[in-house]
């Protein structure tokens, strides 16, 4: 074994996880001001432990001096999705970034692992500015549904437990379990349209809450204090009447107070 210091060699895959993970997440966030829905349910990220990595190389025959090119999933970025539909949709988002290179991709959602295993892998090579200069280091970006990442995860602690020699019972009940999680996507997708249509209204009826409420508030910063109290009196009556339509208006109307508020305050 050579004697590198690991906590300097692993640096620029720390930073290039911190920033993936922000990058992600900020589209998440785009996405769902565009489009009142993103495919990224969350994102989550992590640099392979010292030992996970030696024992890697061990298993896949890398010599110590090539494991940053030999090894391509020291860092590894996680993107869960609602629906398997979602998968290819983000897949095709990465495939367009400017500011990582795709290398590789494995489809283990359409042809999935013996063991039930499914996932969408994509190798990328991502630019990270060091203190001492420009690198580029790879990382693994998957992409799966939550049924799928719940599987996985279930998985990965028995190959831990059993050094990857799995009994035959545990591996053809996870077989099972992967097939119960397969099913329960399929479901999911089959019913699609009414949850997205479900998760709008809520997001909807969320943002129109949050807006009137604020909205108020800017009556009081211009002393407008016995309207905003109206306006609360009147919020107070519609939201325990779950009227959203109600609340729409209301929105309107306070809005034009503020306006109004405004004017008054130039003058």
């Amino acid at each position: 074994m050579d004697g590198r210091d690991w906590d300097l060699f692993l640096l620029p895959y720390e930073q290039a996880i911190e920033e993936l993970k922000v990058k992600f997440k900020t589209l998440r966030s785009e996405l769902k001001v565009r489009e009142s829905y993103a495919p990224i349910e969350f994102v989550t990220g992590r640099v392979k432990r010292i030992s996970s990595i030696l024992e890697k190389a061990k298993r896949l025959g890398v010599p110590m001096d090539r494991i940053d090119s030999g090894i391509e999933d020291i860092a590894g970025i996680r993107i869960m999705c609602q629906f398997v539909e979602d998968i290819q949709r983000v897949a095709g988002i990465i495939r367009q970034r400017q500011d990582l290179i795709l290398v590789y991709e494995k489809d283990y959602v359409t042809n999935y692992k013996d063991s039930g295993y499914r996932s969408f892998h994509m190798i990328v090579e991502y630019p990270v500015q060091t203190a001492l200069g420009f690198k580029r280091v790879l990382a693994e970006i998957q992409i799966r549904t939550l049924a799928m990442n719940f599987w996985a995860t279930i998985e990965h602690s028995l190959n831990y437990k059993y050094k990857e020699s799995l009994p035959p019972h545990v591996r053809e009940r996870l077989k099972k379990a992967a097939e119960a999680a397969s099913l329960l996507d399929g479901e999911m997708s089959s019913i699609r349209a009414e949850i997205l249509d479900a998760q709008r209204g809520f997001e909807d009826r969320s943002n129109i809450v949050s807006k009137v409420l604020s909205d108020i508030q800017d009556l009081y910063f211009y002393t407008r204090v016995r309207e905003a109290a109206q306006f609360q009196l009147k919020f107070n009556e519609l939201w325990d009447r779950e009227d959203v339509w109600g609340l729409k208006e209301l929105s309107v109307e306070v809005q034009a107070a503020i306006m109004r508020a405004k004017k008054n305050s130039q003058s």
